[in-house]
C-alpha cells in the first residue's frame, strides 16, 4: 500500500471531483472517497467517476463507510468506522480480495480491528480537525509512540496509519513512532503545489526506514 492516503473534501460533486483529481494529477496513489453530504445517488455517481478516474491512474481507490457501494462501483474497498458495518460482513460482501480498513482511537479499538481481520487501521486523531464532526479524543505524538510500543511488544504487526489534523512538521516524529504512513485531507485539500507536498510527505515518512 502507499504511505499516503487523500481522504476526499467537498461539499458539492464537482468540488470532490476537482480536489480529487488535482490530487491524482500530484502523484498520489491512493484515494478514499469520503462523502457525507451527498444523498445514495449522488454518491454512487460520483463514486462511479472516481472509480473510473482512479483507474485511469492506476490508483487504488477505497470508499469511506459503505462496503455495498465499494461492491456496485467495483472500488478496491472501503474504510469502516467503529460504528460503522462490521468488519466480517463487508468483508463477505466484498471478498478475501479488496481492502478494509478500519478505524481505531485507542489500544483496544486497534486490538480488536487486528481480530477482526482489517488490512489496515487508521488510527487518530493526532490532532484537532474540523473535517470530522463529532471527534474521538486527541491521541497526540504520545499516543502514538505509546501504543506502536505496545504493538511492537506484543509482536502485533499490523499497517498503522496516522490520521486527523496532520502537519509536514508533524512527519518526522510520527515517522520514527512506527507508523506505516499517514491518511490526509485539508493538508492536501489546501495545499498550492500538491505534487511537492506529496513528495516532501514521501520524503519524510520514507527517510525514518
Amino acid at each position: 500500500m502507499n504511505r499516503v492516503q487523500y481522504i476526499s473534501q467537498g461539499e458539492t460533486n464537482k468540488e470532490q471531483l476537482r480536489h480529487i483529481t488535482e490530487v491524482l494529477d500530484a502523484g498520489c496513489g491512493w484515494i478514499q472517497l469520503r462523502h457525507k453530504n451527498g444523498g445514495e445517488d449522488e454518491r454512487r455517481r460520483l463514486a462511479e467517476q472516481v472509480r473510473q478516474l482512479c483507474s485511469g491512474y492506476g490508483a487504488t481507490f477505497i470508499v469511506n463507510d459503505h462496503p455495498e457501494l465499494a461492491f456496485e462501483t467495483g472500488a478496491d474497498g472501503v474504510h469502516l468506522g467503529l460504528s460503522d458495518v462490521a468488519v466480517g460482513t463487508a468483508r463477505m460482501r466484498l471478498g478475501t480480495g479488496k481492502i478494509i480498513g478500519g478505524t481505531a482511537n485507542t489500544l483496544e479499538d486497534v486490538l480488536q480491528r487486528v481480530a477482526e481481520g482489517c488490512d489496515y487501521i487508521g488510527l487518530g486523531p493526532f490532532a484537532y480537525t474540523t473535517t470530522k464532526a463529532k471527534l474521538s479524543p486527541i491521541l497526540g505524538l504520545e499516543g502514538y509512540q505509546r501504543m506502536l510500543k505496545a504493538l511492537g511488544s506484543a509482536g502485533t504487526v499490523i499497517p498503522i496509519y496516522a490520521i486527523g489534523g496532520i502537519t509536514l512538521a508533524d512527519l518526522p516524529a510520527l515517522a520514527a513512532s512506527g507508523i506505516a504512513g499517514v491518511a490526509v485531507s485539508g493538508l492536501l485539500s489546501r495545499s498550492k503545489d500538491k505534487r511537492q507536498t506529496i513528495n516532501i510527505i514521501n520524503e519524510l515518512l520514507t527517510c525514518q526506514y
